[in-house]
């Protein structure tokens, strides 16, 4: 069964009285090249699990299961189940389980099913969740190696962003602080079934095992990376200042210990200093 079909993908859906859904953000890759890239990219391969999230008609999934031990599919529309059941009926190392992945206990989740394998995340994320899920991927230090997914290319510019760079903000310092963003190629909108809106971009994040900085109090860092971005057009000093409501002497007394301009901007801060920010402030 060629999934990357559009006949295809029509007649299956067809069959199983399946409408699709804007609101779950449900677009289904029609390129036949790009589902074994990801699966490549992410790493998959005997001795790794892969945990997916939203497997639409289960193209992706194909792939990851003809190279992966085991694929774990975390799928929030139960009319799709029937689908899958056909579209994924000749893979026997293949999971599906019908839950919300923000509410999942991923933890429990990646340790019952790929027991005595390195666990990877790769996925053609729904946009409305795109945020949310890479965040709890990473703040939670879930037992993987690496998340690979095809998100919005406008999103993608974001999580991967270099600090002085206009796309960087408060979750790009908070990506990097927890793994090694990279944009792996981009996708474009006409290679979906139904097309978006807008083109996308596959991102891989090795994460890493350490911090790149040291902090004082995670929390407060965090605290104070989204205080620093909330109003891009201030410096650090009043975004600080309003932010987290400190003293603008205290703040500027903890940009002059930190080496940091009083005029510097958030963009202009590298994770380093940053952190060295944090550190003095807290």
């Amino acid at each position: 069964m060629d999934l990357s079909d559009i006949r295809t993908i029509r007649s299956v859906l067809t069959r199983h009285g399946f409408n699709i859904s804007k609101s779950l953000g449900q677009n289904f890759l029609i390129n036949p090249e790009i589902c074994p890239r990801m699966a490549e990219e992410c790493g998959a391969q005997k001795g790794v699990g892969v945990l997916e999230i939203g497997p639409g008609v289960g193209v992706l999934t194909a792939e990851l299961a003809r190279r992966a031990n085991k694929v774990v599919s975390v799928e929030l529309d139960k009319r799709l189940l029937p689908v899958l059941g056909e579209t994924l009926s000749d893979f026997d190392n293949v999971k599906i389980v019908n839950e919300d992945i923000l509410k999942t206990d991923l933890t429990e989740l990646i340790e019952t099913e790929f027991p005595g394998m390195e666990a990877a995340v790769c996925a053609n994320l729904p946009y409305y969740i795109t945020s949310p899920v890479i965040m709890r991927f990473l703040e939670e230090r879930l037992p993987i190696r690496s998340v690979t997914v095809m998100v919005q290319k406008e999103a993608a510019e974001r999580l991967c962003a270099l600090p002085g760079t206009r796309s960087c903000g408060a979750v790009s310092a908070a990506v990097r602080y927890f793994a090694e963003p990279n944009i792996l190629f981009e996708v474009s909108r006409d290679n979906f079934f139904p097309q978006p809106n807008v083109d996308s971009a596959v991102i891989h994040l090795r994460i890493r095992k350490e911090p790149p900085v040291k902090i004082n109090r995670e929390k407060d860092f965090f605290a104070l990376v989204k205080a620093a971005f909330g109003q891009r057009r201030k410096t650090v000093l009043n975004s600080l200042a309003a932010g987290l409501s400190l003293d603008k002497g205290t703040v500027a007394a903890a940009l002059k210990r930190a080496d940091i301009s009083a005029n510097a901007r958030a963009e202009q801060l590298s994770i380093e200093q940053l952190a060295a920010l944090s550190n003095e402030i807290f």
